[in-house]
């Protein structure tokens, strides 16, 4: 199962989904967020929907130098967190922008593909997919 955008239109930037996301961990605010909703230039113009589209052949395993990337079934993969030194080469290499960081852990945010975000948006945007 992997988490899929349904229609970004609907998205109104309540983040609802990036508090849900943190919350499964029992963390306040939305720092370390696997999701991100980001404004395309005001509310009259959307919002863009940002998650892990689950790569087959990820780039930011492929350059982690500690392999702190486990590749995950499915697609897309896990942190394994004593494994990584936070060096950020994972951000760097995600061409969508999908590996956030968090700076409290200087670790990466890489969704899961859980789907407990997505019982929290009120508007449909999202779904778990086979």
């Amino acid at each position: 199962m992997k988490l899929s955008i349904i229609d970004a239109a609907r998205c109104v930037g309540c983040q609802s989904c990036m508090f849900a996301c943190v919350r499964r961990d029992n963390v306040a605010g939305i720092a370390s967020s696997c999701i991100f909703i980001k404004s395309r230039g005001g509310i009259s113009t959307g919002f863009r929907v940002i998650t892990c589209h689950a790569c087959e052949n990820p780039p930011c395993a492929r350059v982690c130098p500690t392999n702190a990337l486990e590749l995950r079934k499915g697609g897309g993969v896990k942190l394994i967190p004593e494994k990584c030194i936070g060096c950020g080469h994972c951000k760097e290499a995600c061409i969508i922008g999908a590996v956030r960081w968090n700076p409290e852990q200087n670790k990466p945010s890489i969704c899961i593909h859980c789907g407990y975000c997505v019982k929290y948006c009120p508007h449909g945007v999202l779904e778990m997919k086979k």
